[in-house]
């Protein structure tokens, strides 16, 4: 018999498979940085865990805004990540799981050189020797077989389903105390791991609801849920544990027990069992606060934690998170602690569901623990990189897999500009050179790493104001760090940097502001990038949980951003408006002078901000070509 499948040949320089917050960050950088990319998403929206099918809020090096201080801490992820918090803050003040969904459909339909194919789930590979060359895909709904020629595979699919079909060696469960010399491990290894999770989302009616459960529907006790809070009021467990009924509980977790690939289904049905069990108990297993209550929503797809750990040319452990270890070659960065959780879940109930053990600074993740030891042009980023288990349980949040995902797609644009495989280019000081100062440039962070592109004219520059502030002067705007991190719990105290590197204008001269860099000799700027203030020290991401959102400022722009601001170039002391901005609320922004002449001196004249009564600039950077890279 015939098949009605379509069999299609594509082909590009970088092929991402997994569409969730570390395959799309990996994906956008891999393209903005001139790689074709084909990103292959199995499921109908991106965003993975984040995504309206599941609904879980981008955490990460804040640590629920633990770590965070003005001017001290700015623990948030920036890049691509802090553009799309941004984004979704600002055009989604209703807090609907959708727009984020579409803030990610968006940002891919809009980057030229990305192919971005929904519904279509990577199957197998086809391999020479050490190389994939050839991603195999199909898309039921369409019913096309996809053949994709690649020069760099990343896998992105959080089970590792591409990494898997390529060979490459991986690990699951959890080692023993002495394999990595772990305090925090257990004697004896064993194949468990973290469970998965449903949430769901109620709402509060202005009469009584009742819920009668399945027959299906598992039963609680006050007893078997003493650990876990579930009323409308506080817990012992503090902020970390406690979620209002407007958002379930991260607690519903079951699974880790069993092989969470091969018995997600079997995971999925008991998780719907114990989700309505729980809120049967809530409604009916005595007074919790909920009588007018309802379920609005509830997931039907499992929000995964851990599975297939793939092995790269380093193991990350417990030690190089708490000493925040110095890699030449880090790619990324994190700050959440060493959470772990029990395997079997809400049927452990006499342990606690989650136990936080704090990390004391921000740390580094390195470009080896990306890069498979087995397949020479494969790659990782999100929850399957090479990591032991109780290292993975602080790295496995979605703000660290999403900067981990731009440090990969960065990397993955090198190798494909340079020439390189994969598998070398942590033996490549210029490449490594090359790929942390285009992370830079996107406005990533990395502990103790600065600015040293010799392309960038600023750094050439002579600066001054119209005002500053004593911690503010103008000449902040190029010390190559792009954030405070210096205080408690921020970097590490021997490579933090001290200073809040960001130009401040007095607030008591009012505003217009500016800022001025001037040159001995003419400069032609044909690009000109500006990173403002977003308030990083606080948090920022969607969320369906009252007490998190409490935290934030949302549907807004931060108050910090620069609103209003103008360009301008200065010639023969005459000053022209290059380029007006209004209405700004994003962190960084480009702006192309096309035609650009020379100039002696440029200017940013900033008219407004978004709230507070002074003007903040972090950095400036002038370029003399357009669309340049790092990278080549």
């Amino acid at each position: 018999m015939l098949s009605s499948a379509t069999d299609r040949e594509l082909s590009c320089d970088v092929l991402v498979a997994g569409g969730g917050m570390a395959g799309v960050s990996c994906a956008l950088a891999a393209a903005r940085n001139g790689a074709n990319v084909i990103l292959c998403q199995d499921r109908p929206v991106l965003g993975g865990n984040a995504s309206s099918e599941v609904r879980m809020h981008i955490l990460g090096a804040e640590a629920h805004g633990r770590r965070g201080a003005p001017l001290a801490v700015e623990a948030r992820e920036g890049g691509i990540l802090e553009e799309i918090r941004l984004e979704t803050c600002v055009s989604n003040p209703q807090r609907s799981a959708s727009m984020l969904d579409l803030v990610l459909y968006d940002l891919c339909r809009r980057e030229p050189r990305l192919t971005l194919l929904l519904n279509t789930t990577v199957t197998g590979v086809e391999k020479s020797g050490r190389l994939v060359t050839h991603a195999l895909a199909r898309r039921e709904s369409t019913e096309d077989h996809f053949r994709i020629a690649a020069r760099v595979f990343v896998d992105c699919t959080g089970d590792g389903r591409l990494a898997l079909e390529a060979g490459a060696s991986f690990r699951r469960g959890r080692e023993s105390r002495h394999e990595y010399g772990e305090s925090l491990a257990g004697a004896h290894a064993d194949s468990y791991g973290q469970g998965s999770s449903l949430l769901f989302q109620a709402r509060r009616h202005d009469r009584p609801m009742a819920f009668t459960p399945p027959a299906w529907a598992r039963k609680f006790t006050e007893e078997d849920l003493r650990l876990r809070p579930h009323a409308t009021g506080p817990s012992d467990l503090g902020e970390y544990g406690f979620c209002g009924l407007e958002f379930g509980y991260w607690w519903i977790e079951w699974g880790g027990h069993l092989d969470v690939i091969k018995d997600n289904a079997t995971i999925r049905d008991e998780l719907l069992a114990i989700v309505l069990g729980v809120w049967d108990h809530i409604k009916n297993g005595g007074d919790h606060g909920a009588e007018n209550w309802a379920l609005e929503w509830f997931g039907f797809l499992p929000g995964k934690r851990e599975s297939r750990r793939f092995v790269g040319q380093h193991t990350l452990t417990q030690d190089e998170i708490v000493t925040s270890a110095a890699f030449p070659d880090a790619i990324a960065y994190g700050g959440w602690s060493i959470d772990d959780h029990p395997p079997k879940g809400i049927d452990a109930p006499d342990e606690h569901p989650g136990i936080l053990h704090v990390t004391p600074h921000l740390y580094s993740i390195p470009l080896r623990c990306c890069v498979s030891r087995d397949v020479d042009n494969l790659m990782f980023a999100g929850r399957n990189i090479s990591a032991s288990h109780l290292a993975f349980a602080a790295i496995r949040l979605m703000g660290t897999c999403s900067v981990v995902g731009q440090g990969v797609g960065t990397a993955a644009a090198c190798a494909v500009h340079r020439g390189l495989l994969p598998s070398q280019l942590c033996g490549d000081a210029d490449a490594l050179r090359r790929i942390q100062q285009q992370l830079l440039r996107d406005d990533a962070y990395l502990i103790c790493v600065v600015n040293e592109s010799p392309r960038d004219r600023a750094r050439q520059a002579s600066l001054c104001a119209s005002s500053w502030q004593a911690d503010g002067p103008a000449a902040n705007v190029v010390t190559g760090q792009t954030r405070s991190v210096h205080g408690e719990r921020g970097a590490p105290p021997e490579r933090a940097r001290p200073g809040t590197h960001r130009w401040m204008s007095d607030p008591l001269r009012p505003l217009p502001a500016w800022l001025e860099l001037r040159w001995e000799r003419p400069v032609r700027p044909a690009e000109v990038q500006l990173v403002f203030d977003t308030g990083m020290h606080r948090m920022l991401t969607l969320t369906h949980q009252d007490s998190l959102q409490a935290k934030m400022i949302w549907g807004r722009p931060q108050p910090e951003t620069v609103r209003d601001y103008t360009l301008e170039g200065e010639r023969n002391g005459v000053w022209t408006a290059l380029c007006e901005v209004r209405g700004n609320y994003q962190r960084r922004r480009v702006h192309v002078l096309d035609d650009a002449k020379p100039v002696d001196a440029l200017r940013v004249v900033v008219h407004a901000t978004n709230g507070i009564d002074h003007a903040r600039i972090v950095e400036v950077r002038v370029y003399e070509k357009a669309g340049g890279s790092e990278l080549r």
